[in-house]
């Protein structure tokens, strides 16, 4: 039997923050039980050949050898020494990835990464998040926002719309990218306001400037959109009088879908690895990191394809994985074997397919166990979860948590490892129930993880 959902959770009231967040950046590394830790934001994942290579010589010359990726489609170098921030720096600014050291840990925007590329595909909403990127690095106010304040822009399809965005924009078939029309919505808004598609980037920072309005109104210290308080909170008409303001036009929607509703065929996974066919016979090729993290090797090979074979350059997604675009249809099936035999994930098929794990230990002090350790045997044993324990519904991603802090987890609905002090839980995580609070009736244990 599959593990039994969790129970809906009682309504917790939002935290009251009297400080920032402690989000890493490039230029302000974490210090972690491995070294110190730093992220780079790459807004919608975006990449040339050459600054991938750079940070692989970062990760060599200064961390551990290896990069993480990120759930917001970010890079993470960790095992840094103290005191090497100046050269990280450095090679960072002489690669472009840091355009504002103002702006740098606020540089979160999420792209459909097979926007542009498939054969089906809608508006490229990546312009979109370029010219995002270009407003928030001019804006004096927008480096109030937290580090955790979250930009989604999905071409339609749905595939990063409900992946927490804080501002979030949704192509509509109407039209083509920035030609066309697009939804707006902040927070868990089900309401949107329709707007010009000239219009979406300044629209996105307009709700951004008025969600740091309502935190300091609320004097609540909210760091995203969810965490306002009752009577402080932000929805569509809030923000349609910020965009009046700002000159844009915008129409309420009310109940708007999370995606765009097309005549055309499906759309393909776009969180599976494999070739992606595009118009003209162009190829992409999708590949995923085991548990995100990659070796340095690994990622200078992904960077050396991108540059003689493809577009000269990468994206990096949510699920964790790279998507190299402008192969060519003879090159792509060998390309992808190349990176299939270099450890990377290339076969939907895989078990490490929707297999995540936070850092685990010895990286992170937090964790109980070595929980990427235990994940990779549960893959050589032939299952994604601890022991015997029922796996959920197939489909779903699998993520395996040190502690309940739960770093870097899934949305939506998903299968929660839990390593506690009695062993793994596993439990069923839906957008309605809190895995806290799991009754002991549908909790699985396996084997006590190791003593500290």
């Amino acid at each position: 039997m599959p593990p039994s959902p969790s129970p809906r959770p009682q309504a917790a009231a939002p935290p009251l923050r009297d400080r920032g967040d402690a989000c890493p950046g490039a230029l302000r590394l974490h210090p972690a039980a491995d070294g110190h830790l730093a992220r780079i934001r790459l807004p919608a994942g975006d990449l040339t050949a050459r600054q991938a290579t750079v940070l692989a010589d970062a990760a060599e010359l200064l961390g551990d050898g290896h990069l993480s990726l990120t759930s917001r489609g970010n890079a993470e170098i960790r095992g840094l020494a103290e005191g090497c921030g100046g050269r990280l720096a450095a090679l960072l600014d002489e690669a472009g990835l840091l355009p504002s050291a103002a702006h740098e840990r606020i540089r979160n925007i999420l792209a459909s990464p097979l926007a542009g590329l498939d054969r089906h595909t809608p508006s490229d909403v990546r312009r979109w998040a370029r010219e995002l990127d270009a407003l928030l690095c001019a804006s004096a106010s927008a480096t109030a926002l937290s580090g955790r304040f979250l930009f989604v822009l999905d071409d339609g399809r749905g595939d990063v719309a409900a992946l927490g965005g804080d501002v979030s924009l949704l192509a509509e078939p109407d039209g083509t990218g920035p030609a066309g029309s697009a939804l707006l919505r902040v927070g868990d808004d089900p309401a949107a306001l329709r707007i010009a598609g000239p219009d979406a980037p300044r629209a996105a920072l307009a709700a951004a400037e008025a969600f740091l309005t309502a935190a300091a109104a609320s004097g609540s210290g909210a760091w995203r959109v969810r965490e306002l308080p009752d009577g402080h909170g932000l929805r569509a008409p809030d923000v349609a009088g910020a965009l009046r303001s700002a000159g844009i036009e915008a129409a309420y929607v009310a109940g708007a879908p999370a995606s765009a509703t097309r005549t055309s065929p499906p759309y393909p996974d776009s969180a599976a690895p494999g070739i992606v066919e595009g118009p003209d016979g162009d190829r992409a090729l999708s590949v995923l990191a085991p548990l995100g993290r990659l070796s340095a090797a690994q990622w200078r090979l992904a960077a050396t394809i991108a540059a003689d074979d493809g577009s000269g350059a990468l994206r990096l997604t949510p699920w964790r994985g790279i998507v190299l675009p402008g192969l060519s249809a003879a090159a792509a099936p060998g390309r992808l074997a190349e990176l299939g035999a270099a450890g990377l994930i290339t076969d939907p098929a895989s078990p490490w397919h929707r297999l995540g794990a936070c850092t685990g230990r010895p990286g992170c002090a937090k964790s109980r166990t070595d929980v990427r350790a235990d994940a990779t045997a549960a893959v050589a044993a032939g299952t994604a979860v601890p022991g015997d324990a029922p796996a959920g519904p197939p489909g779903l991603p699998v993520y395996w948590s040190g502690c309940e802090r739960r770093c870097g987890h899934p949305h939506g609905t998903w299968v929660d490892v839990l390593a506690t002090t009695a062993g793994y839980r596993v439990a069923l995580v839906s957008p309605d129930a809190a895995p806290d609070t799991a009754p002991p009736a549908t909790r699985t244990t396996a084997a006590p993880p190791p003593a500290p």
